[in-house]
């Protein structure tokens, strides 16, 4: 069996469940702070996409790694 498959699949596989998760918990809190106070749905948007995007790179490094084995 190839083992660089494994690696690859394993490298993706724990190089994309913390940006799942933080992507998650980024759109959570979004949402509940907008529940919370409607009017400031314009000064939350930029910020949580701002860390959605930081977030969603990781993964993306995780992805070059695993295209480089």
């Amino acid at each position: 069996m190839d083992f660089s498959v494994i690696a690859k699949a394993f490298a993706i596989a724990v190089g994309s469940i913390a940006p799942a998760l933080a992507i998650g918990k980024i759109g959570a809190k979004a949402m509940e702070s907008i529940g919370r106070n409607p009017e400031s749905a314009g000064k939350i948007l930029v910020p949580m996409l701002l860390s959605a995007a930081f977030a969603e790179a990781i993964a993306i490094y995780a992805l070059v790694i695993a295209f480089s084995i």
